[in-house]
């Protein structure tokens, strides 16, 4: 017989990050895939090749909401990861928000996450809290996140840790300011996963979660998510866990941790 808490455990909810999840399939073709395989919701990451009445028909058809997407990273091929805490870069910055807010309010996605850059800058953290200031303004309706990104996959990004986030955070002190906590990231840098969790829980928007330290399905590498998804629903955390992880094979093959964790 279950207890209470296995009763939670085996119910949480997941959304799947179409960014990683089904990315050789268009985005309205991945919400039909996230949808047939059991997901509660979706995400993504830079949507805006697609037009929006596409993505929201798909999501309409199936009944799943977007949870988010990102601010655009910049010139990719010159190695940009973000623009809003790279000083001199505060227009492309706005604009790349502009854009993010808008296409989120099109399809009904609940949050934008602000990428902050490559930066050394001595002037980057209030660069930051400038433009996080400015889309907290524009935003209509939705949360902002913000999310530290672990030094091996992102050398030289500004945010890079929990500890950092939280202190912009606090000192912005706007609701609708949230970090995005990834198991993955924090486990890559920082090692306590559930501590860090239980530590900043007040201002997390979002979770997701990738195997250690190859960022696959989760039932891989060296991060023990029994333990740390026991206590993100011992918490009380109900919204969907963002599974944001790098299929190695066809993404329907990578997907039976999630018996493991959903009611049969």
């Amino acid at each position: 017989m279950r207890n209470k808490l296995d009763t939670e455990r085996m119910n949480m909810k997941f959304s799947a990050n179409l960014g990683f999840l089904w990315s050789e399939l268009s985005l309205p073709e991945a919400i039909f895939a996230a949808k047939a395989a059991g997901f509660d919701a979706v995400e993504c990451h830079w949507p805006y090749d697609t037009a929006f009445e596409d993505v929201k028909g798909a999501l309409e058809e199936t009944g799943l909401n977007m949870l988010g997407l990102n601010t655009l990273r910049g010139n990719v091929e010159a190695g940009e990861n973000g623009l809003s805490a790279v000083p001199g870069r505060e227009i492309e910055a706005r604009e790349a928000i502009d854009q993010a807010l808008t296409y989120a309010a099109q399809i009904g996605a609940g949050a934008v996450h602000v990428m902050a850059g490559k930066t050394e800058d001595v002037a980057a953290r209030q660069c930051f809290i400038a433009n996080l200031t400015y889309a907290l303004k524009q935003a209509q309706g939705q949360t902002i996140l913000i999310e530290p990104l672990n030094a091996f996959d992102a050398s030289g990004y500004f945010l890079k840790d929990t500890d950092q986030a939280r202190a912009i955070i606090d000192e912005i002190d706007n609701p609708s300011l949230k970090l995005m906590f990834d198991c993955y990231h924090v486990g890559r840098t920082e090692g306590d996963v559930t501590g860090k969790l239980a530590q900043h829980l007040a201002v997390v928007g979002h979770i997701q979660f990738a195997s250690v330290p190859d960022r696959a399905a989760p039932d891989q590498g060296t991060l023990d998510y029994d333990p740390i998804f026991g206590a993100i629903a011992a918490h009380g955390w109900t919204a969907p866990l963002g599974a944001e992880y790098k299929p190695n094979g066809a993404t329907e093959d990578t997907l039976g941790w999630m018996k493991r964790w959903t009611a049969s």
